[in-house]
């Protein structure tokens, strides 16, 4: 499922228009992020949903494919997803 096909989704399951629907996806994912960006333990807990989380990726030493010359890849933050028990139980 793309971001088109979720916003048709919650635009049908919520009785909204798409433009609404929209709004209310793109505000979620302004939400978290902002709130993975600001929270001391870099973490948003969604009861039923998941848990997002900040975690450090260290640098490492990483080969172009095409060259095959080895270079160092920088460290950096990547983002992190838990699947809660309610939506594990729905798979």
């Amino acid at each position: 499922m793309n971001k088109t096909q979720l916003i048709d989704a919650v635009a049908e399951k919520a009785e909204l228009s798409k433009g609404d629907a929209r709004k209310a996806v793109d505000a979620f994912i302004e939400a978290v992020g902002d709130a993975l960006k600001d929270a001391n333990d870099g973490k948003v807990a969604i009861l039923g949903f998941g848990t997002f989380s900040v975690s450090e990726r260290g640098e490492r030493m990483g080969r172009n494919p095409q060259t095959k010359q080895e270079m160092l890849i920088p460290a950096k933050k990547v983002v992190k997803f838990k699947a809660g028990c309610e939506l594990e139980n729905k798979l």
